[in-house]
């Protein structure tokens, strides 16, 4: 649910990373975050404890242009992966724009994707939404390491609708900005139905 701000003319939209605990959602983040332009982007700011983590930052891109002379400010969000902070996963989902589903490519965490994956539209339905009627994306992150799933397989587990996806090497970079504009566009699209 996107909140405008009359008096700085901003659309603000929140997009949260979501997937299994260590499959690069936060990678992701701070890839995006060094190399967004200093004057265009908000701090990059982390709420830990001793075991989470959550990472947060707002940025205004500029090729994406703006809706009815409102310029479209984007807030990303990661959520803590881990199964036991189900409470901080269904906090950070409120009011979501669009969702990214980060899947960890390595065999042994295929089983933690599904689970992460279903509590994703848990998490979703028992706020009123639809992974479906969303702006979603998935990234197949850790493409570059020997013991992946093969893509077809990722998608007959994970994307059995045929949304977009892209493969990612979240630490150097490969596919973090793809996805980051495809959910962007998403997102624009869907605001530009009600606005």
């Amino acid at each position: 649910m996107s909140f405008i701000n009359y008096s700085s003319r901003e659309i603000n939209c929140k997009i949260v990373y979501y997937g299994p605990g260590l499959c690069g959602k936060t990678t992701n983040l701070q890839y995006i975050y060094k190399r967004t332009n200093p004057g265009r982007k908000g701090k990059l700011i982390s709420l830990a404890t001793e075991t989470e983590r959550t990472l947060f930052f707002d940025f205004l891109p500029l090729a994406l242009g703006d809706i009815r002379g409102f310029k479209v400010r984007f807030h990303l969000y990661t959520v803590p992966g881990q199964v036991f902070y189900a409470a901080s996963r269904k906090l950070i989902l409120k009011g979501v724009d669009g969702v990214v589903f980060v899947a960890d490519s390595q065999i042994e965490r295929t089983d933690a994707n599904v689970e992460s994956l279903e509590d994703l539209k848990i998490n979703l339905a028992e706020q009123g939404y639809e992974l479906d009627k969303l702006p979603y994306t998935i990234q197949y992150n850790k493409r570059d390491l020997p013991n992946v799933v093969p893509v077809d397989e990722l998608n007959r587990l994970l994307n059995p609708n045929g949304i977009p996806y892209y493969e990612a090497v979240a630490t150097t970079g490969i596919g973090v900005f793809e996805t980051l504009k495809d959910i962007g566009r998403q997102v624009i699209m869907e605001l530009k139905k009600h606005y």
